[in-house]
């Protein structure tokens, strides 16, 4: 069954955030001033179970979700998750499960989440300096743990992996150059990410933006590019060098909106649903789970939330829109 929202948005991918834990304190992401050693995270009892994880994708399949990712906090930090990829990947109608990592644990899990049915991996890079890692990062595991767990993802059978790169003007934009030429040299497709207003703790301003069309210019200056055909779905803009080494992926969110063709749905780790990546508040999935209902009643329950779906925050973006409550991207997933 498809369901349409009301800009005729169909509902074909689920963003699963496993955890809202993470071993970074990212700036733009887990401020260590907000997110800091007495922050209350969620107790085991508040995640869904694996079961209860799986119901949902299985009833969001029904309405023809085919592409589930994995997200955090940092997801590999949820135990036994090669144990949920699997009951994930098996349930009819899924196609493609991927996961977005900070990479640190790769080394460890890379050959089990293979096994497991996860298909596609984006490990998130956004420097090659070890010191200044240290500082975007704000942690004290080191860069090598992050390039170790991308070579650990090859060997596993894991590729092209997709890198993810938050740019930010004075902040690592100088980098541009080098993070391509790793890519290109590694294998991997490098996505360059405009700096977003996520949640509220992230100071984000319009100033610290990098626009793609910036960073498209720099590239080709160094190496031609030429655009690829997209899908409508897509993120990201794709395009090729002409050299034969690779591609390069440009999200655009804050300078060329893509809401229009947004078909995604974000599940936090304890079960609320988000119909937008700046969504104000969420549906308690979880109290719908535990209170007894049936495969029908959630159903319906999805369907009717998708059609009254209006999210449009990027199309909007403006001076009054910064004020307002957003969800922090550490309960979602980016």
């Amino acid at each position: 069954m498809e369901v349409l929202d009301t800009l005729g948005r169909p509902l074909k991918a689920l963003r699963i955030s496993v955890t809202d834990r993470c071993n970074f304190r990212c700036t733009y992401c887990m401020p260590r001033e907000v997110f800091g050693e007495d922050y209350p995270y969620l107790p085991r009892t508040a995640l869904l179970t694996f079961e209860e994880t799986t119901r949902l994708v299985r009833i969001f399949a029904g309405l023809g979700v085919s592409k589930v990712r994995f997200t955090g906090g940092e997801p590999l930090l949820r135990r036994k998750l090669p144990a949920l990829a699997q009951m994930v990947a098996a349930v009819p109608g899924i196609e493609d499960l991927a996961l977005t990592t900070n990479g640190v644990l790769l080394p460890e899990l890379a050959p089990a989440l293979r096994t497991a049915g996860v298909k596609r991996l984006t490990v998130s890079l956004d420097t090659l300096r070890p010191e200044r890692f240290r500082t975007l990062s704000d942690t004290d595991l080191p860069l090598s743990r992050v390039l170790d767990g991308i070579s650990a993802a090859s060997s596993a059978g894991f590729g092209p992996i997709k890198l993810n790169c938050v740019l930010q003007r004075g902040v690592n934009g100088d980098e541009i150059l080098d993070l391509a030429a790793f890519a290109r040299d590694q294998g991997h497709t490098l996505r360059f990410i405009e700096f977003m207003d996520v949640g509220t703790t992230n100071g984000w301003r319009l100033e610290a933006v990098i626009p793609s069309a910036e960073v498209q210019r720099i590239l080709h200056a160094r190496w031609p590019l030429e655009p690829l055909a997209t899908s409508p779905d897509a993120v990201a803009r794709q395009w090729r060098y002409t050299d034969g080494k690779g591609e390069v992926g440009l999200i655009s969110s804050v300078t060329a909106p893509f809401c229009r063709d947004c078909d995604r749905a974000r599940l936090s780790a304890d079960g609320h649903l988000y119909t937008c990546l700046f969504a104000s508040g969420g549906l308690d999935l979880k109290a719908f789970l535990r209170g007894g209902h049936s495969d029908a009643d959630l159903t319906a329950l999805l369907a009717s939330h998708w059609k009254r779906r209006e999210d449009r925050y990027s199309e909007l973006r403006r001076a009054d829109t910064q004020g307002l409550p957003r969800v922090e991207m550490s309960h979602i997933g980016g």
